[in-house]
């Protein structure tokens, strides 16, 4: 009888158990049904500002502000993986070109690039950004979509490294310490104790030239 009892007993909570998990299950399902769309809309979001954001210039009072308004067309995820596999060899395997838009100007004229990276070379981990390249190569900006370096080093970029991508041209750019070659467009004075961030999105920025480079090739758009 002892015996049939703890069996009742190891059923009944066997069954409590399975019914939690159930119920955890389906509440998390739920959830995730409830956010995702709100998510999927905010990503959506801060994709198209950056898109636009890569473009922006200083006004006289130094702030960055729409100067050419320009409509983005998404190229499809055929055409940037043959994009990809165009510019294979040419960086790292670790980097990679996750969109393109056509930057459009309001006849319909082509007036550059945005092309989204993303490097898995971070101290941290992956960093993702779009920049913003005109149609004659010059790098007008590029804009953090997300980074996870350390906080006061790596985190810097935002402060430190990315304003030296601002309304440049350059074939590629080269990591310098100390402000040495300073007077060089392609010269990126690193962050402080954050070499490794430093160069992680640099090589991704030579990644997009790469990239923009075999867009243009024979003049095609």
């Amino acid at each position: 009888m002892k015996e049939k009892g703890q069996m009742k007993g190891l059923i009944k909570d066997t069954l409590i158990l399975f019914a939690i998990t159930l119920i955890a299950g389906v509440l998390l399902g739920v959830v995730n049904e409830l956010t995702k769309e709100p998510i999927a809309q905010q990503e959506l979001a801060a994709k198209a500002t950056a898109c636009g954001e890569v473009f922006y210039e200083a006004d006289a009072s130094g702030n960055m502000v729409e100067v050419v308004s320009l409509t983005f067309e998404e190229l499809s995820e055929t055409e940037v993986a043959a994009l990809n596999e165009k510019c294979a060899g040419s960086y790292s395997s670790s980097i990679t070109a996750d969109a393109v838009y056509r930057a459009l100007q309001a006849d319909g004229s082509l007036y550059g690039y945005v092309i989204g990276i993303t490097t898995k070379e971070g101290y941290g981990g992956a960093i993702s950004f779009y920049m913003g390249v005109t149609a004659d190569g010059v790098l007008k900006g590029v804009s953090l979509l997300s980074i996870a370096e350390t906080p006061g080093l790596g985190m810097n970029a935002e402060s430190v490294l990315i304003p030296q991508f601002r309304n440049v041209k350059a074939d590629a750019f080269f990591v310098t310490k100390g402000g040495d070659g300073a007077q060089s467009d392609e010269a990126i004075d690193a962050i402080t104790s954050a070499t490794i961030t430093s160069d992680a999105i640099t090589n991704g920025v030579n990644a997009g030239m790469t990239c923009f480079r075999a867009l243009t090739e024979g003049g095609n758009s």
